[in-house]
């Protein structure tokens, strides 16, 4: 059921129209592939097209990701985590659960950080205008 659910998902979105997607502002912070932990990686590519990336995001316990931004995307965690997610609003924390989903229109900037006992593992799918 999931894999027809991720596949129905994902033709969606790349149905969706350019208009869809609005790219944000210019910004100086690194994109979630390009910004790290403490000079490790967090988010590996695991697929890049003219339509899509889709990244995998790896969260120890303890560990985060430094300050970047997000373009528009869908996120699915793999397994579960407590992440501290900091934005300009403040800091929220979060029992992210395996299956759990969301959709971002984009984010200026933010950064996270593992306050729980296990590995968190996400998948974040962006779509390209």
């Amino acid at each position: 059921m999931l894999v027809r659910f991720a596949a129905g998902f994902l033709a969606a979105l790349l149905a969706l129209p350019a208009s869809a997607a609005p790219p944000l502002a210019e910004s100086t912070l690194p994109d979630p592939l390009q910004a790290g932990w403490q000079g490790y990686p967090v988010c590996e590519l695991l697929k890049e097209n003219a339509r899509l990336r889709t990244l995998r995001c790896t969260f120890p316990p303890g560990g985060g990701h430094e300050r970047h931004r997000h373009a528009p995307h869908w996120g699915y965690i793999l397994s579960g985590s407590t992440m501290a997610i900091t934005t300009a609003s403040g800091t929220v924390v979060r029992d992210l659960k395996p299956g759990d989903t969301w959709w971002s229109d984009g984010i200026a900037w933010h950064e996270v950080r593992n306050v729980g006992t296990t590995t968190g593992v996400y998948l974040i799918v962006e779509p390209k205008p």
